[in-house]
């Protein structure tokens, strides 16, 4: 067993301040998802044209997350994730003021770009300053800020019941300006000369890193290529989830606006937030005697995660609907805290960003396709439990997938 090699000092702080980044990330793409009655009486939209606003953000934030990672790979990550932080929350402020559907579309295509740069940077960073026996937890730390958002994001509903929609938009837009100053001061790359393990170490960004080499050296690795179809899956069963279990449970069971939103976000967030931290401490023990515990940690989540988020689709009964979300979101999470460091041994270390950017770009594409059929289903009065339904199938795909990812070995660097 090799010795642990010992943390900078700065290595906790930084993951406590992309916490809270994390959260308000969440927070403010999700919401619109949690105030569909609020939104379309005083914007009138159809189904489809609601699930295209979390659709093309989706895309938009896909489409440029490869670029975004190769900016976090090339440049300083601190600098890129202060102005991803800043230009969306801006951009949220901007939202409340929307007064047409094609202005709301024109916002999350913007949040979709200011978004894009901060996971590639913010997981990248977190992996430069833990290295080893520490990489997951800090992962599942990090990613339970984002398990937050995701659950206040039911707050937009409650809100757009009492205030108007708008309210919330304004709300979290003002605070993630004000917290902007705060990371500003406090946040910093990994110094060159600070590697862990006491030894010098090349700078982490790499000012002659080239995204031809990095898309070249991360094609090139079939391991690289199942995990990318492994996450594009995911993203199919996350989004559909995240897009629709709002409205589904709303209408479904007969909720409130605001009390369907905190059902769908409030308790499966909760348990993915247990999930995250159970799951990237349970990985990081594993690992050290096995090479392969940060995949198998995962499979044994999903193989449970999949028949739960069935069940929660499939049954008349609220409180056993609960019980099938909770138990979804707390064994998807598994997931969650695992995928950057499983990142970590597939591929070369200077180009981990961009791999990050990489996977993003398929997930949300594929997620935001299924975001956007389920509105197409409503709007043929077919029942959107079938996007949640095959979302289950797909989850079983990735096991096989994560069974084939051979780990290099790169892993703690």
């Amino acid at each position: 067993m090799t010795i642990a090699p010992k943390l900078p000092s700065r290595a906790w702080l930084i993951v406590g301040l992309l916490w809270m980044v994390g959260c308000l990330n969440y927070l403010d793409r999700v919401m619109i998802t949690t105030m569909r009655g609020s939104l379309t009486e005083a914007i009138p939209m159809t189904d489809a044209q609601f699930g295209l606003l979390t659709s093309v953000f989706l895309w938009v934030y896909g489409l440029l997350s490869p670029f975004a990672g190769f900016l976090a790979d090339r440049y300083n990550r601190s600098r890129v994730i202060i102005g991803s932080l800043f230009a969306w929350s801006v951009i949220t402020w901007l939202t409340a003021h929307a007064t047409t559907f094609n202005e709301l579309l024109i916002t999350r295509a913007l949040m979709g770009i200011s978004e894009a740069c901060y996971i590639p940077a913010a997981l990248a960073l977190i992996a430069d300053y833990h290295r080893g026996p520490t990489r997951s937890l800090a992962t599942g730390i990090h990613m339970s800020g984002i398990m937050v958002g995701s659950a206040m994001g039911g707050l937009g509903g409650w809100i757009a019941e009492r205030q108007g929609w708008s309210h919330a938009f304004l709300i979290f837009g003002i605070a993630g300006i004000v917290y902007t100053v705060l990371v500003a001061v406090l946040l910093r790359d990994l110094p060159a000369e600070k590697a862990p393990d006491g030894s010098t170490l090349a700078a982490v960004t790499m000012p002659n890193v080239k995204i031809s080499e990095a898309l070249k050296s991360l094609f090139g690795r079939t391991s690289f290529i199942l995990a990318l179809c492994y996450w594009g899956l995911l993203g199919l069963a996350g989004w559909a989830v995240v897009g629709w279990m709002p409205t589904y449970l709303t209408e479904h069971f007969h909720l409130s606006q605001g009390a369907g939103g905190l059902s769908a976000t409030g308790y499966l967030q909760i348990a993915s937030l247990l999930g995250v931290l159970v799951g990237g401490a349970w990985a990081d023990r594993w690992c050290r005697t096995n090479e392969r515990g940060r995949m198998y940690v995962p499979m044994i989540g999903l193989l449970i995660a999949a028949p739960s988020i069935f069940l929660a689709s499939s049954v008349d009964w609220l409180p056993l609907a609960i019980v099938g979300l909770v138990l979804y979101g707390l064994n998807k999470a598994y997931t969650d805290s695992n995928m950057m460091p499983i990142l970590c041994t597939v591929s070369d270390p200077r180009y981990r960003a961009t791999g990050y950017g990489v996977l993003n770009l398929c997930s949300c594409i594929i997620g935001g396709i299924t975001i956007y059929a389920g509105g197409v289903l409503r709007d043929a009065h077919v029942d959107v439990s079938r996007v949640f339904q095959f979302a289950a199938v797909s989850i079983l795909v990735c096991i096989v997938l994560l069974a084939f990812i051979k780990p290099q070995a790169t892993a703690n660097r």
